[in-house]
């Protein structure tokens, strides 16, 4: 709900602009040609940088700044900036993209980014210096989708604390995405690609217009883009063509074997029925002929029963898009100009995965899925009216086979069934997802005394989605379908009168291809989800020079903002109550808003005095007050120390925080399906000595496996079936980030060779405390078997045999969000930059590279107060070296980029490896280098031709095979850090009026 009194009130922002790199050029010519006009040439000169809300000549900021430009676009050509940043170095793998968000419930197709492997949310994304809302309902994740990619001028990349100049969730640092700015004529630019398996077709149509008024005082640009990425399906590659499993996971648990994939291992859930009678397993073959027991994989003797789900997933999710973006600045006044941004954008995806697998435990779960196979009736005695006798009518849905094989198995006098079964006959699993993006600023700025600058803002972003979704079922509407008896004509039909008026036709599982029309019609339930996520941002700021010291003037900035976010997330019914067999999903809905008060001050100590070209001192503070954690503070102190011209350090300490989104306060429990866990308890025997196994043993269903097998042992679908909710915490409190940073730019002048380099070299420390998280269901389990036994409480196993699983096999972990974590990382960021005009030396064309690696030397994260350190750095998905080398060599009308992505080695994580006894950092792949190849020729002013080619070697993906931590679903690999699509083409023209 809008605070309209409060927001009318408090239009407060200092302008966050991160111009200084377009100002350069700009600055650089006026000072060469000594500008009359005074008043131009010092709005040219005082600009702001990212990392600080003042205005100053000095174009090197206080804050470590990584810049990706415009011509790094364009020859990347990317339909999404996500891809290109996510080959800085600086950037961990996201939670969500294109190749790992199939199996998502929502979010399928987002593309986010995350600095640091601190998580999304602790990365503030923004659009010209200011908040952009977001794309994920209850987060503060934007989808980079909806930023047109072609109409970016620069992305400007901070690390380190950022909110005392930018507020809550920069944690761990700040992007600060640039449009385009006073631009004239028309720009065309088309472009087609595909991978060289044929698939992954990549379009892309854009336009860029600008025009300059008559009178010089205003411009006006608008831009549109298409863009078209296909999909990439898992039985398309050859490494994920089979459901698959790692053998040293699943089967020897030796470290030799863990990327050795142990294939076919399909699932036991498949479309003709698994059926238990008796205590023993039934199916039927191809032929549609009923046999007895059930092989998953297949043996020697006897072909696969189960069902290979990698035929049907999706690597990487198609995405259509549409976008729309403008910008204009009009001077109504001498000093004073109107600002408007506007950006909409349309984006549709669609995720596909394998049919619903359904078990008789989703139809009758208070009975542990007994079918029944019989139904109990009384009917009146005819020799004693009044009286009534038991008798138990047939269920006319059972064939005879096994009609005559079932038993009682929960001694209710009634014979029963169990079965699982692969809803091929009803659609394949997925969504559409329909997202749609708007966001507008309305600015005005303007210089209100010598000096001294005012700027404010108002925003308003909007994102939508409505999804529909295949594939679930009515778990009721089933149940009615299952129970058959015949009518007085001998025709079968439903038992439940009610259920017969409602459209209620009997389903035959028993073989596959067995469902009627009419069956599938009545048990079949499409799924929806609708969300909504608005945020509104105000503010005022002004800065200016307070007073002169002998070494400059002391800058001062100060201002406020209100700001106002909106999250809701609701499924249908049916998703809502589980009644769909799926999970468990009920509606999120939330809101908080904050008014913030900020200053930033810098005073200058030195200047042109003896090694101290310069010294300066700044500092920032900003105060919260949030409806939600109630007040917070964040602040930074910073050196800035210049010996001569070509040598700079900084060190920088700094306090953030971050305040709880919406869905970390309002979620409520929600179901997932993890996977890559390890159970304590297997293999554990009634005898085995040690803590573990004693509070394994504690468990009656554990006991009860034990008694069954000798030692406590888990079959494929126990592997496959655990479940568990997510909780959000609305006693949640802001979490607090501190962080140092020290770092050296050294720009050598007048030294052969060197003097065409710039150095930059960064360390990073950033430390959270009170982290947001929710408690790993690894550690949970590690935890509740092996130290914290209040821990159990999140576990429940199941106490008897249920259907295709085993008495003990783990049925829930669930976890909820608490202020109990912390993070820490450190590392270094090296960033070198090259420029060589060899026109100087008489040689033809011109050379630029640019090279960023960091090396993380610590991360880990520490789950609860007291708890061991859980080490991410250098494991799958954290890498402890990264680096990006981007060259460029331009010569005539030719212009050729080689860039090169290198990830070093990663490990599995240490608690998976603990789980067989293996050290941290035993098992692991080795490092992966891409190289992109992109050539562009203009053979006149108003056209350029280009073609590339990314992964040019077509370098294979680390085999990160299911069963192991950081493998995507269908994938088998990380693809959040890997390329899994291989080696693609492209080719474009771009055209300019």
């Amino acid at each position: 709900m809008l605070r309209n009194n409060l927001l009318a009130n408090s239009v407060r922002l200092a302008l966050v602009s991160g111009t200084a790199l377009a100002a350069l050029s700009s600055f650089t010519v006026m000072a060469e040609e000594e500008a009359k006009d005074a008043k131009v040439e010092k709005s040219i000169e005082k600009i702001e940088v990212t990392g600080s809300r003042l205005r100053s000549t000095d174009l090197q900021g206080f804050s470590p700044v990584q810049v990706i430009g415009a011509s790094e676009i364009d020859t990347s050509s990317v339909a999404n900036i996500q891809e290109l940043l996510l080959k800085n170095p600086a950037f961990g793998a996201p939670a969500l993209s294109r190749t790992n968000s199939n199996f998502l419930t929502s979010g399928s197709g987002v593309a986010t980014v995350d600095l640091r492997n601190l998580g999304t949310e602790r990365t503030l994304v923004l659009v010209n210096g200011r908040r952009y809302v977001s794309g994920v309902p209850g987060d503060t994740a934007v989808d980079l989708n909806t930023i047109p990619t072609q109409f970016i001028e620069r992305v400007e990349i901070m690390t380190g604390g950022a909110s005392a100049v930018y507020g809550s969730d920069a944690v761990a640092g700040v992007v600060n995405i640039i449009y385009k700015k006073e631009f004239e004529g028309i720009e065309f630019d088309v472009q087609s690609g595909q991978s060289s398996e044929g698939d992954n077709d990549d379009d892309q149509i854009q336009f860029t217009m600008g025009t300059t008024s008559a009178n010089g005082k205003g411009n006006f640009m608008v831009h549109g883009s298409y863009t078209n990425q296909g999909a990439v399906y898992s039985r398309d590659r050859a490494r994920s063509a089979v459901d698959q499993i790692s053998l040293g996971a699943a089967i020897t648990g030796l470290p030799e074997d863990m990327f050795t994939p142990y294939s076919p291992y399909y699932s036991s859930y498949a479309p003709q029925g698994r059926f238990i009678a008796g205590g023993k397993s039934y199916t039927y073959d191809k032929n549609g002929d009923f046999i007895s027991g059930f092989s998953t994989n297949g043996t020697d003797t006897r072909e696969a029963d189960g069902y290979n789900r990698n035929a049907i997933r999706t690597i990487a999710v198609p995405t259509e898009r549409y976008l729309f973006a403008a910008t204009g600045k009009y001077e109504f006044a001498e000093g004073w100009n109107a600002t408007l941004e506007g950006t909409y954008a349309s984006t549709q995806t669609q995720s596909q995965l394998e049919p619903f697998a359904l078990s008789s435990v989703d139809i009758y779960p208070g009975s542990g899925g007994q079918l029944p196979v019989e139904f109990e009736q009384f009917i009146e005695s005819a020799t004693n009216p009044g009286e009534y006798e038991r008798t138990l009518v047939r269920n006319e849905l059972i064939p005879d086979e096994l009609y005559n094989l079932a038993t009682d198995t929960n001694g209710d006098g009634i014979r029963d069934i169990s079965f699982t079964r692969r809803m091929s006959d009803i659609a394949n699993r997925g969504s559409r997802a329909d997202r749609d993006t708007f966001r507008i600023m309305a600015g005005i700025d303007g210089e209100i005394a010598d000096g001294w600058f005012l700027e404010s803002y108002f925003s308003y972003g909007q994102s939508k989605e409505g999804q529909n979704g295949t594939g679930q079922v009515n778990v009721l509407n089933f149940k009615s379908a299952l129970e058959v008896v015949k009518d007085e004509f001998g025709n079968l039909i439903c038992r439940d009168a009610s259920a017969r008026e409602q459209g209620c036709a009997p389903i035959n599982i028993f073989g596959a291809g067995t469902v009627s029309p009419e069956a599938a019609k009545y048990v079949n339930a499409p799924s929806s989800l609708n969300t909504l996520a608005t945020q509104q941002v105000a503010g005022l700021s002004v800065s200016g020079d307070l007073f002169e010291l002998p070494a400059g003037f002391v800058g001062l900035a100060a201002g406020a903002e209100y700001r106002e976010e909106y999250a809701r997330s609701e499924f249908d019914a049916l998703q809502q109550a589980g009644l769909n067999a799926g999970n468990a999903i009920p509606s999120t809905e939330g809101e908080f808003d904050v008014m913030e008060y900020f200053t930033e001050v810098n005073v200058p100590i030195l200047a042109d005095a003896f090694l101290a070209k310069q010294l300066n001192l700044r500092g920032a503070v900003r105060f919260s007050d949030y409806s939600t954690v109630g007040n917070t503070e964040s602040w930074n102190v910073a050196l800035d120390w210049a010996p001569i011209d070509e040598v700079r350090f900084r060190a920088i300490r700094a306090l953030s925080t971050r305040a709880p989104n919406i869905g970390e306060l309002f979620s409520p429990p929600s179901q997932t399906f993890p996977s890559g866990l390890t159970d304590p308890c297997l293999g554990v025997t009634a005898t085995t000595t040690g803590a573990q196994a004693e509070a394994c043993r504690l468990d009656a269903g554990v006991m009860a496996n034990i008694a069954a097998n000798g030692a406590f042992t888990l079959n494929q679908s126990d592997i496959q079936g655990v479940s568990g909710y997510n909780r959000g915490n609305p006693d949640l409190d802001a979490e607090k980030g501190k962080s140092w940073t020290f770092g050296v730019t050294v720009s050598p002048d007048g030294v052969p060779v060197l003097e065409d380099f710039d150095f930059n070299i960064d360390y990073f420390d950033i430390e959270i405390e009170d982290a947001i998280v929710s408690t790993g269901r690894q550690y949970i389990l590690d935890q509740c078997y092996g130290g914290d036994a209040s821990l159990c409480s999140f576990v429940t196993r199941r106490q008897a045999a249920e259907g295709p699983n085993s008495a003990g096999s783990l049925e829930y972990i669930d976890s909820a969000v608490t202020n109990s974590g912390g993070f820490v990382t450190s590392g270094i960021d090296y960033v070198i930059t090259y420029s060589k005009d060899f026109e100087d030396y008489g040689l033809a064309g011109q050379l630029n590279g640019r090279l960023a690696y960091t090396h993380v030397i610590s991360g880990y994260e520490i789950p609860l107060p007291g708890a061991e350190r859980d080490n991410f750095n250098g494991e799958i998905n954290s890498p402890q070296d990264k680096f990006y080398l981007s060259l460029g060599y331009a010569i005539g009308d030719f212009n050729i980029a080689w860039n090169t992505t290198y990830i070093g080695e990663a490990f599995l994580e240490d608690g998976f490896l603990s789980g067989y006894d293996l050290a941290p950092e035993s098992v692991g792949v080795g490092s992966v280098t891409y190289h992109d190849l992109n050539i562009a020729y203009q053979p006149f002013d108003m056209a350029e031709f280009y073609v590339g080619i990314n992964n040019l070697f077509d370098q294979d993906p680390p085999p990160i095979i299911s069963g192991l931590p950081g493998s995507s679903t269908g994938v088998e690999t990380a693809a959040s850090s890997y390329d899994p699509i291989g080696r693609r083409y492209y080719a474009g023209v771009r055209l300019k009026f």
